[in-house]
């Protein structure tokens, strides 16, 4: 690849972009428009990308719209941005929209976890294709009988109505905290669960049902609010009868809530009551001692989203997506009480 040129203050073209990558306009044109597969070798396409990257190319998409009758443009419908999860979504599919030069328009929920209204209603020709966490599917009514493609995050890869699915194996995450719980000795259990209706709780308490089937186990819903999650589990630990060992909670923002309402009963974690999360934001080493807990790559998550919606719009047969999640164990867990 050619050395770039000073191009002082004037906007960098995709001719610029041609003699960068030294190719001509029209393989510049084919890659930044996402149509170099079968034309374009890999090789090519990644020097073009390289070459519009450091010159800071960014395709005139008003004229290039016009030209194809496409904005370019994907929503992404997520329950909230408070939850740090869905930030690192966002970041991921917004980076990987922009290597191929689309934009993000990003929808939270106004509920926060939920149902989302209609977020386009009048607006659907603004739209390329969607992709949406399953926590906020009900916002996906607006775009039903429409032909813009559809890609789930996160959501049961049975149902129908999506042209992809894109999940974390939140199952096998379940599984190996259950099975770190059960080799440090625990019995008795409370799942602090998540009370949003979605296809991604409903797997991790079946599969904890699972793996726990011949312990003592004990299912409390709450709101994903630390203080909610701190009532609920105040109220599960004072309650008549034999204490749980352990605390097993769908999410970092429920543990925390736990370890709150355990210090408030006088309750150590972990010497008394271990507790674990699920998610590994930043909140899970913020608190003492830190949580133990299910990394899942949110970033890695949205830019796969993304890429699987692109294929999608590229015309190519989607394939189902399941990311590895991770175990990390931390100060929040520990060997249960001797009885």
């Amino acid at each position: 690849m050619q050395t770039p040129e000073p191009l002082g203050g004037t906007r960098p073209t995709s001719r610029d972009v041609a003699r960068t990558a030294g190719v001509s306009q029209a393989t510049v044109s084919l890659v930044l428009g996402d149509k170099w597969r079968g034309r374009v070798s890999e090789r090519t396409a990644e020097s073009v990308r390289e070459a519009a990257r450091s010159l800071g190319y960014r395709p005139n998409l008003a004229a290039r719209n016009l030209r194809l009758g496409r904005t370019r443009t994907a929503l992404l419908v997520v329950p909230a941005l408070t939850n740090e999860f869905f930030a690192h979504v966002y970041t991921g599919a917004a980076a990987a929209a922009a290597a191929h030069g689309f934009g993000v328009v990003l929808y939270p929920s106004p509920e926060g976890l939920g149902p989302a209204r209609d977020p386009f209603a009048s607006a659907q020709a603004a739209l390329d294709g969607v992709l949406a966490s399953s926590m906020a599917t009900d916002a996906l009514e607006a775009f039903r009988g429409t032909d813009l493609p559809l890609v789930m995050l996160d959501s049961d890869p049975a149902a129908p109505g999506a042209a992809a699915h894109v999940n974390l194996d939140v199952a096998e995450g379940m599984r190996r905290v259950t099975g770190h719980l059960l080799g440090l000795g625990h019995r008795r259990f409370l799942h602090l669960a998540s009370a949003a209706p979605s296809w991604t709780f409903d797997v991790r308490a079946a599969t904890l049902a699972h793996a726990l089937s011949g312990a003592e186990v004990r299912t409390v819903r709450s709101p994903l609010t630390i203080a909610d999650a701190w009532e609920a589990a105040g109220l599960a630990l004072a309650a008549p009868g034999p204490r749980p060992t352990a605390v097993i909670c769908d999410d970092d923002i429920l543990a925390v809530g736990v370890c709150k309402a355990a210090r408030r009963l006088g309750l150590r974690v972990p010497e008394d009551l271990s507790v674990t999360g699920f998610d590994d934001m930043a909140l899970a080493t913020a608190v003492e001692p830190e949580l133990t807990t299910v990394r899942l790559p949110a970033e890695e998550f949205g830019r796969r989203g993304m890429e699987a919606l692109l294929a999608v719009l590229a015309g190519e047969p989607p394939r189902p997506v399941s990311l590895p999640v991770e175990l990390v164990p931390r100060g929040s867990s520990g060997p249960a009480p001797a009885s």
